[in-house]
């Protein structure tokens, strides 16, 4: 089988440009008020006909949903008393909202910015009750990419313009005096940023359709598996210890069923835990030969991710991915706490980052009332204090932070 043709067979074909775009204007309208209500109706409807569902969970096949994955795989629901359905793979995000929306499944991750695009910009009544995972994301390049500077004139994949993803790479490649525009053909001193599936980056990168992405795992280990990418940054190594997707679940079950949303919060931090203090056995887990096909990736790909390496962090830090090893950050965390001075910064950034669609409603935003009303933490702080408090996920100052966001 050619480098190409597996490049295919693992992540599927790359969507058409006017496929993509539809895919965005598909996304965009859920997020409107007006484009989400026939779904919240629906949720509505179903939440009405089953008031004691099940867990059902909804994710795509990356790392990120680990703890999902492995909370399912290992009974830990079914050890709270909760009845759970098989977890429902998706392959983009807009298919995961509109499930979520509609009531279809009621435990999700989304990405962080994509919870405040949903809850302010569509009305949605949903809330971010812990992290997923932290880190787990890299900008992975063209092997013939030596600078930022070479990046000009091309064009460079996102998961989503509301995604830590684009918010960093927007401050990457201001750094570099790089401007970024979403249509027309680049200049020199412009980089082309559009939306890819991340299952489409890879074989776009393949192809050389595109000069980059930055998406999470295990997408960038994958390329370097094949050698038709490298990793150029780590986006832990930019923005510290920082969260990208967020498990997230209907406010209404949060009021009405206080106690499964209990469980259901536990049995997602005990696999974060667990997932931790084995890492090799997590690989298993998401491995494609695993029976439950949770994920379409490799062991030796996902072991990348997973497992900790010296000798790859040592390249790393020669070829200037890693920047600050004095972080000690891991490629792939764990960690359920969702601090306030995160979604505050995340807000911050937010403003001030180039979005494509309707944005007014950023303007609007108070950093503070988003942390105390998009997050509810009640169950999240249980569940980590029954775990054993915080030093259980390696963390020792406490529940509040300052946030370090560094480019250089």
């Amino acid at each position: 089988m050619s480098r190409f043709k597996l490049l295919d067979s693992c992540c599927g074909t790359a969507d058409s440009t006017l496929a993509r775009r539809r895919q965005f204007l598909k996304m965009s309208a859920l997020f409107t008020a007006a484009g989400a209500l026939p779904l919240l109706q629906a949720g509505r409807l179903a939440r009405a006909a089953e008031p004691d569902a099940p867990v059902r969970i909804g994710y795509l096949p990356i790392t990120d949903a680990t703890p999902l994955l492995v909370a399912h795989h290992n009974g830990l629901f079914e050890r709270q008393g909760l009845k759970v359905a098989p977890p429902r793979r998706f392959r983009s995000w807009s298919q995961v909202v509109e499930a979520f929306l509609s009531g279809q499944v009621n435990v999700v991750h989304l990405l962080m910015p994509m919870t405040i695009w949903s809850r302010y910009g569509s009305k949605s009544p949903a809330k971010v009750v812990a992290w997923n995972h932290t880190e787990g994301s890299c900008l992975t390049v063209l092997p013939s990419v030596n600078s930022l500077e070479d990046l000009g004139g091309t064009t460079v994949a996102i998961p989503f313009w509301y995604s830590v993803h684009n918010i960093v790479l927007q401050a990457i490649l201001r750094q570099a005096g790089l401007e970024f525009i979403s249509d027309g053909e680049p200049t020199k001193q412009q980089v082309k940023l559009v939306v890819m599936s991340p299952g489409d980056m890879l074989p776009a990168l393949g192809s050389k359709r595109i000069s980059g992405y930055i998406v999470a795992e295990p997408f960038n280990a994958k390329a370097e598996e094949l050698g038709v990418g490298k990793v150029w940054r780590f986006t832990g190594d930019v923005w510290r210890n920082h969260a990208c997707c967020v498990v997230t679940m209907h406010e209404r079950d949060l009021q009405e069923r206080p106690d499964w949303s209990q469980k259901v919060v536990n049995a997602i931090v005990q696999a974060q835990a667990w997932a931790r203090d084995h890492r090799e056995d997590t690989v298993k887990i998401l491995a494609r030969n695993n029976p439950a096909a949770y994920t379409p990736h490799d062991p030796s790909t996902l072991a990348r991710v997973l497992l900790p390496s010296a000798e790859r962090d040592a390249a790393y830090e020669k070829s200037g991915a890693i920047r600050h090893a004095d972080w000690h950050e891991l490629r792939i965390d764990f960690q359920p706490f969702p601090y306030p001075s995160y979604t505050e910064k995340l807000v911050t950034l937010l403003k001030g980052t180039y979005v494509l669609g309707e944005n007014a409603f950023l303007k609007e935003l108070d950093p503070a009332h988003v942390a105390r009303d998009l997050v509810d933490d009640r169950y999240v702080r249980k569940a980590i204090e029954d775990q054993g408090g915080l030093s259980a996920f390696g963390i020792t100052g406490g529940y509040s932070r300052t946030e370090t966001f560094e480019v250089s």
